[in-house]
């Protein structure tokens, strides 16, 4: 098991966020980028919402969002298999806190994935 740098990490959460925002920009007609959060938190909470669920359902489901596997990356139980939806909605909002995905173990897994029971790994 190899674990990815966290320059591959930042990619493809950079990729995900992406996704995201052109999604909400999309299905919802928010603006990009939005309002600032102190005049209009709406647009911002709506983009992030459109985060926690497509790197949720995706992560839950397959073990990688769009960006990991384009990055070649996948999160995983400790037994190698998706950690599942609920766990995975877990892991993505703690991850959109951001201070839970900054503090990490020696192994590089955050608060988010401790939490989850999760590690990313390549592959």
């Amino acid at each position: 098991m190899e674990i990815p740098s966290l320059v591959r990490r930042l990619g493809a959460l950079l990729i995900d966020w992406v996704i995201a925002a052109l999604s909400a920009v999309t299905l919802a007609g928010v603006h990009y980028p939005p309002a600032p959060i102190d005049k209009d938190p709406s647009e911002t909470f709506i983009i992030i919402a459109f985060f926690v669920v497509e790197v949720g359902v995706l992560t839950g489901l397959l073990g990688r969002s769009i960006g990991k596997r384009l990055l070649g990356m996948k999160v995983e139980n400790p037994d190698g298999r998706p950690i599942g939806v609920p766990r995975a909605l877990l892991r993505t909002v703690l991850l959109a806190m951001v201070l839970p995905a900054i503090v990490m173990t020696d192994d590089k897994r955050g608060i988010h994935d401790l939490a989850a029971g999760s590690r990313v790994i390549k592959g």
